[in-house]
């Protein structure tokens, strides 16, 4: 799992895969799934040993089911049975409709000892973000705010961009919007704090941007619109696309699930809602979430725009220097 989640910015939409060969109790080959489209781990794996008359005599741990299908590579299941390696120990099972089940019943059938269900819940967790997906039909979504001591979450007549939280907590997000697929705003929030929405405090690869704008009311001079990465603007007029923008029409009656419906199509995994209040609100009431990262900084406000209303498991609860984080999972 380890090897896997070095996998964790490249892979998407697929899984993040690692594997480990073990002979005689020694490790002779490891590999991960590196790049979408590239070589799977266990392919990386069986590469890397040395000597590969100890396949058949070795075995073979992988966190996810060994995939069945002809995708972007060949069928793993496929070429550990050539190899004719003998057992293969196995996460948990691959629930994506083209595989579950069926790499496991095919090395079975070959004669392989395959064990399933070690460390079961903690490689389904790895994995999260795609079980969501191939499971639910939309993405894993994470909302993210900051708001004051006393939960504003911007003052009450904004009229420039405002920066509630600290340098480091800004290079965490960062980080975090390097780990997703995308990240939506509202109309109000692009108008009034003109985010890039990038990883510009690190070094990483920038999300999908996703702004919503029924009537493109939004200047084009905004950070949104300057081409450093894919933007989609969900709209209720018109579907074209000029250079990095993608202009999508929706249904704007039952907006949250057509944005959600049209992501899935879009193969998009990983969804970051960064506001405003309105915007993850109606997320919220949907109960259509699965985390939320929101930072308590130490400023106090008086009045404002209300922070989001949310119930939640707390997982985590730290101190990001001047500010406090706290992590909560859909309960």
């Amino acid at each position: 799992m380890e090897l896997a989640s070095k996998g964790l910015e490249n892979v998407s939409p697929n899984p993040m895969v690692g594997s480990v060969i073990v002979y005689k109790n020694k490790i002779i080959g490891e590999g991960f799934h590196q790049n979408y489209g590239k070589a799977h781990a266990e392919v990386n794996a069986i590469a890397s040993v040395k000597d590969k008359s100890l396949l058949s005599k070795s075995t073979l741990y992988v966190n996810l089911e060994p995939c069945a299908h002809f995708g972007k590579t060949p069928p793993c299941s496929n070429l550990i049975i050539e190899h004719k390696i003998p057992k293969v120990v196995i996460g948990c099972v691959d629930t994506f409709s083209e595989v579950s089940g069926k790499g496991i019943d095919r090395m079975k059938n070959a004669g392989i000892e395959v064990v399933v269900g070690i460390l079961e819940k903690e490689s389904r967790e790895l994995n999260k973000r795609f079980f969501n997906f191939h499971e639910k039909k939309r993405p894993y979504i994470i909302l993210k705010w900051a708001e004051s001591k006393d939960g504003f979450i911007a003052p009450k007549d904004q009229t420039a961009p405002f920066w509630m939280t600290s340098n480091d907590s800004k290079k965490l997000v960062h980080q975090w919007r390097s780990e997703e697929d995308a990240i939506l705003v509202g109309r109000i929030t692009a108008e009034k704090d003109n985010p890039s929405l990038t990883v510009r405090e690190i070094i990483g690869k920038n999300p999908t941007r996703i702004v919503i704008d029924k009537d493109l009311k939004l200047s084009k001079k905004l950070n949104l619109f300057n081409n450093e990465a894919k933007t989609i603007i969900f709209n209720d007029l018109k579907t074209i696309e000029i250079n990095s923008n993608f202009y999508l029409k929706i249904d704007f009656n039952n907006l949250i699930k057509s944005i959600l419906k049209e992501l899935y199509k879009q193969k998009i995994q990983s969804l970051i809602i960064e506001g405003g209040a309105k915007t993850l609100q109606s997320f919220i009431d949907k109960k259509l979430w699965d985390e939320a990262r929101i930072f308590t900084a130490n400023k106090t406000l008086v009045e404002g725009i209300k922070s989001p209303n949310i119930a939640g498991k707390i997982i985590i609860k730290e101190k990001v220097r001047e500010d406090v984080l706290t992590i909560l999972f859909n309960a």
